[in-house]
């Protein structure tokens, strides 16, 4: 199921492109409204959350890009600065923890997350940096099986998620 849906770029340097989209995905996210697209990255980016919050249990920074999205999809209510700047705040977070590690990755992934209040296909974003959570959680010989995993189980919740809207 994940070649169908993802071609993993791994280029020395640049796993899982968050530039990368193949047609199968971009067409299950244009069939998603907006807010579904964010309820999805919110879905993505919590599988994910605890090799952050673990590590870092004082800095609640990217927990506070996924409440600034979820208040979004609660209210309507959308305001620039407050989204940009919880995004923004989630990828500084990230580059504080200075490795490139799962804690890392999952921060980068709720910043994405957030933006995806403001641009919709951000949740590709939030879902490859959680892919590369989960790669850079797993054991070198457990990374294909566990990423291939996360990606199935991301698409069927995207898939879910759209068969709840299209009925």
């Amino acid at each position: 199921m994940v070649s169908e849906f993802y071609n993993l770029d791994m280029k020395e340097g640049s796993l899982f492109s968050v530039a990368h989209k193949d047609e199968s995905t971009v067409e299950l996210v244009r069939k998603a409204d907006h807010k579904t697209l964010a309820v999805w990255a919110i879905d993505c980016v919590e599988r994910v959350m605890p090799y952050f919050e673990e590590k870092y249990p004082e800095d609640d920074r990217p927990r506070k890009a996924l409440e600034a999205l979820q208040a979004w999809i609660d209210t309507g209510v959308f305001r620039m600065a407050v989204i940009r700047g919880a995004a923004l705040d989630s990828h500084a977070a990230a580059r504080e923890v200075g490795e490139d590690d799962a804690a890392r990755s999952a921060a980068r992934a709720a910043g994405q997350a957030a933006a995806t209040a403001h641009v919709r296909t951000h949740s590709i974003g939030a879902a490859n940096y959680a892919l590369q959570a989960v790669h850079r959680a797993a054991g070198a010989s457990d990374a294909g099986a566990a990423v291939a995993k996360e990606r199935d189980w991301q698409i069927a919740r995207l898939r879910k998620l759209l068969g709840k809207i299209e009925k």
